[in-house]
C-alpha cells in the first residue's frame, strides 16, 4: 500500500525508477551491501527537529550528519535529531526508519547533502526495510526541490 503512493506519485511525473527488493536489513550500510549498491549511492533519511520543527536531512549512507555544519547552514540554534515518537504518526504508511526522502508528500521541509547530489543515481527505502527505489538525482531533485546544504562527513570504518 505505502509503495502505491510514492509509485503513484513518480508515474504521474513520468519518472523512470526500478524498485529493488533486498533481505531485511535496517541500518543504511546493511541495506547497502543487502541491495549490492555502493554506501554513496545510498540514500538515507534522518529525521531531524530544527527549532522544534520536524525535517527530513537526506544524505548518503556511509556519511553522518555534522549538526555543526548543519546548524551553521541554517543559521539556528538548535538542531538534534528527532525521536521517534516525534514523527512516527507522520508516516502510517512506512515502517519505523523506512521512510522515503519525500517531505514533500508528509509536509516537511527536506535538506539534501550535497554529497548526495553529485550522485547519477540515488537508492533509498519504499516504506519498508527489504524495498527500496532507485532512480535519477536530478528526478528527485526536481520532485521534492531539496535544499542543497553542506551537513555531512564521511562515516569512519
Amino acid at each position: 500500500m505505502p509503495l502505491t503512493k510514492i509509485k503513484e506519485f513518480l508515474d504521474e511525473h513520468n519518472i523512470k525508477y526500478t524498485i529493488i527488493k533486498h533481505s531485511a536489513a535496517y541500518t543504511a550500510q546493511e541495506i547497502a551491501a543487502s541491495a549490492h549498491i555502493s554506501g554513496k549511492e545510498l540514500a538515507k533519511t534522518v529525521m531531524i527537529k530544527i527549532e522544534g520543527k520536524i525535517a527530513m536531512a537526506v544524505l548518503p549512507a556511509s556519511f553522518k550528519i555534522s549538526f555543526d555544519q548543519l546548524k551553521s547552514a541554517l543559521n539556528v540554534e538548535k538542531v538534534r535529531l528527532a525521536y521517534e515518537q516525534e514523527f512516527s504518526d507522520k508516516f502510517p504508511d512506512c515502517e519505523v526508519g523506512a521512510m522515503p526522502p519525500f517531505g514533500n508528500l508528509y509536509g516537511m521541509e527536506v535538506y539534501v547533502a550535497e554529497s548526495l547530489a553529485d550522485d547519477e543515481e540515488i537508492a533509498f527505502n519504499a516504506c519498508y526495510h527489504t524495498e527500496l527505489i532507485k532512480m535519477k538525482y536530478k528526478d528527485f531533485e526536481n520532485l521534492v526541490k531539496p535544499k542543497r546544504l553542506i551537513f555531512s562527513t564521511l562515516t569512519k570504518v
